[in-house]
This record gives structure tokens, sequence and C-alpha cells, in this order.
């Protein structure tokens, strides 16, 4: 059974740094996508950032330049490094893992709130 526990939540001022991490335990195929997504109260849940297992990423406009997403491969961990924090990323993030010919996998969600 595949879990993926996040870690690395919690309260920042603005202009602050925080970093996620997401470990992911079980049978998961080599060949994916790890990522994290967000959910901010009263909207949907929107892509944050994701790494392939071949090194593309993709992350959304809003974050591009502040946040920068990573992974260790052989501990099937996935981290975001969030930089110049700003109200508007508070959110519920969650870890996701895509496998490119399977599963989709989804993390409980930390709690990022940013504020002064």
């Amino acid at each position: 059974q595949v879990q993926l526990v996040e870690s690395g939540g919690g309260l920042v001022q603005p202009g602050g740094s925080l970093r996620l991490s997401c470990a992911a335990s079980g049978s998961i195929s080599s060949d994916n996508a790890m990522g994290w997504y967000r959910q901010a109260p009263g909207k949907e849940r929107e892509l944050v950032a994701t790494k392939t297992s071949t090194g593309s990423t993709n992350y959304a406009g809003s974050v591009k330049g502040r946040f920068t997403i990573s992974r260790d491969n052989a501990k099937n961990t996935v981290y975001l490094q969030m930089n110049s924090l700003k109200p508007e990323d508070t959110a519920v993030y969650y870890c996701n893992v895509d496998e490119f010919y399977g599963m989709n996998y989804w993390g409980k969600g930390t709690l990022v709130t940013v504020s002064s």
C-alpha cells in the first residue's frame, strides 16, 4: 500500500521561507511525476510544481522564481523549497505521485500559513 507523508508546513511571516518534504512508501513505479498542489480556503486545488523521474519540471506561474522543487529518487522523496512567501501562498499543500502508466496518489496535506 502506497503512503505519502508530508512534513514541513507551519506559520511563517511574509517574505519568509519554508521547506516541505514528502516521503512516499510502498511500491511505486519508477516512471512517475512527483509534485505539490495546494488548496486555499474557498478555492479549488491547483498545481504548484511537479518534477518527473527524468528531471522535467513544471511550475505554476505564481510561484516561478520563488519556489523550487527537487526530488531524491532513491528515497522516493520530493521537496518544495518556498522562498519569499506571500499571504496568498496560504493553503493546504498536498503531495502527489502520478505514475505514468498506473495510479495516482495523494498525501493528506500540510498547512502553510503566511501571516504577520
